[in-house]
């Protein structure tokens, strides 16, 4: 029966140990197949042996996956290798099947999924129903035997020197992409400073993947989400053939995802890009690891065991001594005590570049605006922000950032300001529309005839203001311009170069062609008091992220941010991400919060 030699007997009830009826030729090479069992059952989590019989001897090689029994029921697995022998103590059951002759699971992933199932405290089972997509069996047939890794791809004038232009304003960027291309393994740091047009990070992220190309290894690439993925693939068409990049995420479908993951595995592409799960891609050769905002909460999968995309990259970076590039307009304190350590070297520009290179940045919190202004830090829409979007309404379309969807997610007493709740859930009431009845987030239970709780009041008045609010006043404060929203299941990619007022949620801030004239980032000090460690740093990302869509300030770009006089508002008005990261990290080190790491080791 199948069992693990170091398992006592005892532990391997319902597994007799005496020979089963019938006669079952076995193989004469190699016997023994190990496998992994399909199961989130931490006992259950090592592998068992099996007897390979003779009809499945040319099927069942390491990597394919099989159906064993398994405690009188039919299991699906992995079957991680042959050996000669058992030490088992008893007779052992025989494979039942060999689902599919295509090694899914090579040796690279494998490891990793064993030191990412540690690191997380999860099982290897859990880690590998992330690394290896559910089965397409019609795709199967094409799948090649072995392919020629020269002439599975052809990268004829790939770029991978110092000429690739979106590098061309970083200090050593020059010297990363020649140690890349040359065959090295360098591990590097970077904050674009741009989110569009030829300098931005699609272009910078896959001018360093047709480096690793050229010198002949593959590389992979890991974004947040789909519209991230669309701009780095479109950016890797100019540089390689569109057969050497493979796609992987879930929001393709599992037809397309498992013919791109059987394409990485067979060789005929080179280059993977993909989601959170792509970080597990069989990448052959591999030479290249690279994240772009791993500060995003989609970086984080949201199954057992909790994996973060970034620190699989990391663990992958060690085990295959590959090159490993973390990009993102912010900088988050894993990367900056990467730095600290010395295990990455930052990509940084000179000063007078980014001055000339970034927008112009206000805060209506200073004293220069507060003498102007008396009400600024009130008002939800300053006098500052609102002559900056009708200026930058004569130039271009203007962003306007706000941070809750919906028209008004939340009410509050008029009396007493106590949160409006559900009568029958306590959930929080909330307004889809200007005529609509209040009514629970939660149930979605109405309350016409609401009463406060705390003091007996009837009247309700909006304690946030959501997105389509938003935009309804500015369609009244800005008559006759185009308000164009984009939030929720409504996210935009991109928007055209006409003179617009864009509104949307933070994330969801589409990509202008030539950048926005200006951007108006509001309910700053409503995302920087939520209750999380990682309050400051989050909203400073999401303040780089909208901001590095605007054009540079030598072209009139402005940004204006609603906002208390933070450390998180000094470092976007400096553009200084790595100082904030910095500033972040020393002071988590001194009170021992994540990441806690002694940056000696």
């Amino acid at each position: 029966m199948g069992a693990e030699s170091s398992v006592q007997p005892s532990l391997l009830q319902g597994f007799p140990a005496r020979p089963l009826p019938g006669s079952v030729a076995m193989a004469e090479q190699l016997p023994v197949a190990r496998v992994l069992v399909e199961s989130s059952l931490p006992h259950l989590d090592r592998p068992f042996d099996y007897a390979v019989p003779v009809a499945l001897d040319q099927a069942a090689q390491p990597g394919v996956r099989v159906k064993v029994k398994f405690n009188g029921q039919d299991l699906n697995g992995f079957l991680l290798e042959r050996v000669a022998q058992s030490d088992a103590g008893h007779t052992l059951v025989p494979l039942a099947k060999v689902v599919s002759p295509v090694p899914v699971l090579t040796p690279a992933v494998r490891e990793l999924a064993v030191a990412v199932a540690a690191r997380y405290a999860g099982t290897v089972s859990d880690v590998l129903r992330l690394a290896v997509p559910p089965r397409v069996a019609r795709l199967e047939k094409d799948y090649p035997a072995s392919v020629d890794p020269v002439e599975a791809v052809d990268t004829p004038g790939v770029p991978g020197t110092a000429t690739a232009p979106a590098w061309a304003a970083y200090r050593t960027g020059a010297a990363f992409l020649k140690h890349l291309a040359g065959g090295g393994s360098p591990r590097a740091v970077v904050n674009p400073l741009q989110g569009y047009g030829p300098a931005g990070w699609p272009n910078l992220l896959a001018q360093a993947a047709a480096a690793a190309c050229a010198s002949g290894r593959g590389a992979l690439l890991v974004v947040p989400d789909y519209r991230d993925l669309d701009r780095l693939e479109e950016a890797l068409k100019d540089l390689v053939p569109e057969e050497a990049v493979a796609r992987l995420t879930a929001d393709d479908g599992p037809t397309t995802r498992y013919r791109n993951f059987l394409r990485l595995l067979a060789g005929r592409a080179r280059i993977a890009i993909g989601t959170r799960s792509a970080a597990f891609a069989p990448v052959q050769d591999l030479g290249l690891v690279a994240c772009w905002d791993d500060g995003d909460d989609l970086h984080i999968e949201q199954r057992a065991p909790y994996a973060h995309a970034r620190e699989v990259l990391l663990l992958r970076a060690g085990q295959e001594g590959t090159s490993c590039l973390l990009a993102g307009h912010a900088r988050s304190t894993e990367v900056q005590r990467l730095v600290e350590a010395g295990w990455a070297v930052p990509v940084e520009t000179e000063r007078a570049t980014v001055r000339r290179t970034v927008p112009r940045v206000v805060s209506t919190a200073d004293s220069f605006e507060q003498g102007r202004d008396p009400l600024a830090t009130i008002a939800r829409l300053p006098h500052a922000a609102w002559q900056a979007a009708k200026e930058g309404l004569q130039r271009g379309p203007v962003l306007v950032q706000v941070a809750r969807a919906g028209y008004a997610p939340s009410l509050v007493c008029e009396t007493c300001r106590e949160p409006a709740r559900c009568l029958h859930c306590q959930g929080p009431l909330a307004l889809a529309g200007t005529s609509a009845l209040p009514q629970c987030r939660w149930c979605s239970t109405p309350a016409p005839d609401w009463k406060c709780s705390h003091c007996g009041g009837h009247r309700l008045r909006k304690g946030a203001t959501g997105v389509l609010r938003t935009a309804e006043e500015l369609g009244r404060a800005f008559p006759g311009t185009t308000v164009i929203t984009s939030s929720g299941d409504q996210v935009k990619a991109a928007v055209g170069a006409g003179k617009a007022l864009v509104v949307a949620t933070v994330g969801a801030e589409p990509v202008a062609d030539g950048g926005y004239a200006a951007a108006l980032l509001l309910d700053g000090d409503s995302l920087l008091r939520r209750e999380t460690l990682r309050a400051g740093e989050d909203t400073l990302r999401r303040w780089f992220n909208a901001a590095a869509l605007v054009r540079p300030a030598p072209d009139k770009g402005l940004v204006v941010v609603t906002a208390t006089d933070t450390a998180a508002t000094g470092a976007l008005l400096r553009w200084d991400p790595a100082g904030y990261a910095q500033r972040e990290l020393s002071l988590r080190m001194e009170l021992q919060l994540p990441p806690r790491c002694a940056l000696h080791r």
